[in-house]
């Protein structure tokens, strides 16, 4: 049974990371790369400014940063996105797959409504307070918002397993309650917003990232759920199943 489970995960997961690769590749590497220029920029122009005695210390940090690998902008960057991409993409339909064993999709519109699920669980909850931003957007404490993000998506999960999956009243309101919780407690942000990248910049890519995620996760929930539904069940319900149609 799990080895069922597992290869429907990894076929769910590999394609809906290959059509999140290749859209992003298209749409948010180039935006990205165009941010980073700016970045860059701010960077010259602020070492142009120092003192003499302090920029040779940073020089030899950046000359450290300068030897240590990164992907490069072509087919380097590409296969980093791609394999994180497929890792994340599996794991995902992992979660997904055991949903399903509680409660076995009776089609492909059962696996889009999980999919849309966990697109407003992990993307779109913390994004209405930690919208995704460019290279060279200042930020707050990265443990901060981690620990924003984290209680975010549990809430909002739990949140929205009252709201569907329970039938009592108080429950579905409670549920809307957990909703609401972390975004009256407020995301972090930094004290002073900056950005380097034009803000039509940033607009074009929250909404090609809205876009891209929102493909990943409906796609990811009507594959895993048409691969489960074909490959997850044990091997009884094939056999009932012939028993019964001969």
């Amino acid at each position: 049974m799990f080895s069922r489970i597992l290869l429907s995960a990894c076929i769910a997961g590999l394609a809906a990371a290959l059509a999140l690769t290749a859209a992003q590749a298209v749409w948010i590497t180039p935006l990205i790369a165009q941010a980073e220029t700016y970045e860059e920029a701010a960077q010259v122009n602020t070492s142009a400014h120092e003192h003499h005695a302090a920029s040779s210390q940073e020089n030899d940090k950046s000359h450290h940063h300068e030897d240590a690998w990164q992907p490069e902008d072509s087919w380097q960057r590409t296969l980093a996105t791609g394999i994180s991409n497929t890792v994340m993409g599996v794991g995902f339909a992992l979660m997904l797959c055991g949903m399903y064993v509680l409660r076995p999709p009776s089609g492909a519109t059962q696996g889009l409504g999980w999919g849309l699920a966990g697109y407003v669980i992990f993307f779109a909850a913390p994004a209405l307070g930690l919208p995704p931003d460019l290279p060279g957007t200042a930020a707050a404490e990265l443990s901060a918002r981690q620990y924003w993000w984290l209680g975010t998506a549990i809430t909002t999960a739990a949140g929205l397993g009252l709201i569907f999956l329970q039938a009592r009243k108080p429950y579905k309101l409670f549920g809307i309650v957990m909703l609401a919780v972390p975004h009256v407690i407020g995301a972090p942000h930094p004290a002073v917003p900056q950005s380097l990248s034009p803000e039509s910049l940033q607009t074009q890519f929250r909404l090609l990232t809205i876009f891209t995620n929102a493909l990943f996760w409906l796609l990811l929930g009507v594959l895993s759920a048409a691969a489960f539904k074909r490959l997850g069940r044990p091997s009884g319900d094939h056999k009932n199943n012939g028993t019964a149609h001969g």
